[in-house]
């Protein structure tokens, strides 16, 4: 018979045993409250990210670039920046009467009530089919919204009538056109990437619900990057582009449904062994937290890189990204594990994990897969090396460097209108270079620039803070070979002064972009000694590390090479952009790693278990392989929205990107990597314990079967 004393003490016994449950009933609330929290703290700063957003070309370039300057100093001129823009009209068999009277009307509608730095005057072409004038005004000086407002105007007035065209084109029109393009990107962007995951997930999950809980923490992840990066903006001037803001959303998508599949994937394992979701989510996060770790710092050692770029652009785009990978795994390591828990086994309706029963095991294309790599290992490596040196050579055929007319994907109003002075004016350039030269030699500098050979035409401009503006035309077409070398004669000719303008910015970009390949890529092997860090603390092993980081590299050159192989066949491409080759590597580098992470972390769990090397490696892509080709799908994918945007450079990165995911997710990892574990055997894990003898054989968890 029972006491009171031996009641008292069950029940103490049962409340101490409680209290931990508890505990942890009450922690994912106060993670999800501290989420709420934070989402409520970065909101605002996150709607505002739009409006710091520097999307000029000369933005794009670093302060020492002598177009950088010049646009600085007319920055400071009376009225600060001008808006340049060219009035064009055309009509194919040559201009009438009424058509010039209605030109000149219309010129003078657009330029009442405007300050102009001139009259506007008309200028023929030699055939008589076109008419242009040149209109410039300093009333926007740096305010984007008043210079859009300026443009829109003209363009309101400026109208063709019958077979009479009339466009409005110039560097002022160029410039909004591309501000407008990359104002538009975000709301498309989103919803186009979230669409895919979003479809991307119901496929994997099978579930009404699941695929709902990462993209919703994504969201999150997403917010809370915005307003991280605006903070950097203001806190510390990193410098936020249309561009940088793209990348960063589709990283935290990607890279933060990457991490999400793993974890959930595990997390489906753990609940068929452990009753209580908290205690299968702590097992899921004990088995699966370092690899996610060990991927999202390789990712973030890889981007910070581009701090060392010359181009402010890209220089910007390592922290931003960076900061879109570090939100994404903060969200997917404690919300996403929140509110799994909340919601309970459930959420797997229909295919609910039931505690005590094992995974129903199903015939696996990547058990086949491996099968085919472990049976001839050396052959799968060569012939994979071969393919992907041979895509390589693709290189070779990539289009020239990108003009500015041709990075859009759809021709705006100012492209077409380019376009239609290049051929109605073959001696003369519709595209002035701006010359800024000390004002006491200001008479001495538009001497020398208009004997410069290549000049059509100079005339002196505004004054003041010790500079003075030179307008310069030359003969050749915007972007030619013969302006480019107009250009480089006047900066030859004009020391002490700055050379700049649309045509120079376009040089500058350029070569800057050739420096940064030259510094950055050198820098690179010491992100790979970081990556290689990493690694090697996870791997407990050199070999391996070496292997993967040689795979993402192989990668890279193939992805750009398929990108030589159809950028202008099939995307219809008339040349690269300057900063593709650096921006893929460090993004293929950094994020083609992941892969090999989770594959080889399953490997050396399977090996510390006591199992052979081949069985090791093929037991892992058995079990993983679902899993990694969910997830490469699911990045690649996304990275693919970008080839939908109006803009060349991102429909290029995005494919190269995007090809280069899938190379390695169903190339490298599946084959390659596997044929390399099964050849090389306990060396793969040199010098580490398990390529001498196998530790002792530990608990062996459930195998994860099929895809998640």
């Amino acid at each position: 018979m029972r006491t009171a004393q031996d009641t008292g003490e069950s029940a103490r016994s049962a409340e101490e045993r409680s209290r931990p449950h508890r505990r942890w009933r009450a922690l994912p609330w106060a993670i999800v409250a501290l989420w709420a929290a934070a989402l409520a703290i970065a909101g605002p700063p996150a709607g505002k990210l739009a409006d710091v957003q520097q999307n000029r070309a000369v933005d794009y370039l670093p302060a020492s670039a002598d177009s950088t300057q010049v646009a600085k100093i007319q920055d400071a001129l009376p009225g600060g920046e001008s808006t340049d823009l060219v009035l064009v009209y055309h009509r194919e068999g040559g201009l009438t009467a009424a058509d010039r009277a209605e030109a000149a009307r219309q010129t003078a509608a657009a330029a009442s009530g405007h300050t102009l730095t001139a009259p506007p005057r008309a200028v023929p072409s030699r055939d008589g089919a076109t008419l242009m004038y040149p209109v410039s005004t300093t009333e926007p000086g740096q305010d984007d919204e008043a210079r859009t407002a300026f443009v829109d105007d003209v363009r309101e007035v400026v109208k063709g009538t019958g077979a009479l065209n009339a466009e409005v084109g110039g560097p002022g029109a160029l410039t909004v056109d591309a501000q407008k393009v990359y104002g538009s990107l975000g709301g498309p962007l989103l919803y186009t990437t979230v669409a895919v995951v979003a479809i991307l997930l119901i496929l994997i999950y099978r579930s009404p619900l699941l695929w709902l809980v990462p993209l919703v923490v994504a969201g999150v992840a997403d917010a809370l990057s915005m307003g991280v990066v605006y903070g950097l903006n203001r806190g510390f001037d990193v410098t936020v582009t249309g561009q940088s803001s793209a990348v960063m959303t589709i990283l935290v998508f990607g890279a933060g449904t990457d991490y999400a599949l793993l974890l959930v994937s595990r997390y489906r394992e753990e609940l068929t062994r452990v009753a209580r979701p908290h205690e299968a989510m702590a097992a899921a996060l004990r088995g699966c937290g370092p690899a996610v770790l060990a991927s999202s710092g390789t990712v973030a050692a890889g981007l910070l890189c581009l701090l060392a770029a010359d181009l402010t652009s890209s220089r910007g785009m390592g922290p931003i990204a960076a900061v879109g990978v570090l939100c994404a795994l903060l969200a997917m390591l404690t919300l996403l594990p929140a509110v799994l828990v909340l919601l309970g086994r459930r959420v797997f309706w229909p295919l609910v994990p039931v505690h005590g029963t094992e995974p129903r095991r199903r015939r696996s294309l990547f058990a086949a897969m491996g099968g085919s790599a472990g049976r001839r290992p050396v052959a799968v490596l060569v012939t994979g090396g071969v393919l992907l040196g041979a895509l390589s050579l693709g290189v070779l055929r990539l289009p020239g460097d990108l003009k500015q007319e041709d990075s859009f994907t759809t021709r705006p109003d100012s492209v077409t209108a380019m376009a239609t002075l290049a051929g109605a004016y073959p001696g003369r350039s519709s595209q002035p270079v701006t010359v800024t030269a000390p004002t006491e030699r200001a008479g001495k500098a538009l001497a020398t620039a208009r004997a410069t050979e290549g000049v059509a035409s100079a005339e002196r401009g505004r004054s003041g803070g010790g500079w003075t503006e030179l307008s310069v035309v030359a003969e050749a077409a915007p972007e030619s070979a013969g302006e480019r070398a107009t250009i480089e004669a006047l900066r030859e000719r004009l020391p002490g002064s700055h050379v700049g303008g649309p045509g120079a910015q376009q040089m500058d970009l350029e070569t800057a972009s050739s420096r940064d390949l030259r510094i950055v890529v050198p820098l690179v092997p010491l992100v790979l000694l970081s990556v290689l860090l990493i690694l090697i603390a996870l791997l407990r092993s050199l070999v391996a590390p070496l292997l993967l980081v040689a795979a993402v590299v192989a990668v890279w050159g193939a992805a750009l090479g398929i990108g030589g192989l159809l950028f202008e066949p099939l995307l219809g491409l008339k040349g690269t952009d300057p900063g593709l080759p650096l921006l893929s590597f460090v993004f293929l580098v950094a994020l083609g790693v992941d892969y090999g992470i989770f594959l080889m972390h399953r490997v050396r769990e399977e090996a510390r278990r006591g199992a052979e090397p081949t069985d090791a490696a093929l037991t892992a892509l058995r079990t993983t392989g679902g899993v990694i080709a969910s997830a490469g799908l699911v990045l690649a994918a996304t990275f693919a929205v970008l080839t939908n945007m109006p803009l060349a450079g991102l429909v290029e990165m995005g494919f190269v990107i995007a090809v280069g995911v899938l190379l390695d997710t169903f190339l490298v990892r599946t084959y390659l990597v596997t044929s390399a574990s099964v050849a090389l055997q306990r060396r793969m894990w040199w010098p580490g314990a398990l390529s001498r003898t196998p530790d002792a054989p530990e608990p062996r968890a459930p195998e994860l079967v099929g895809a998640p």
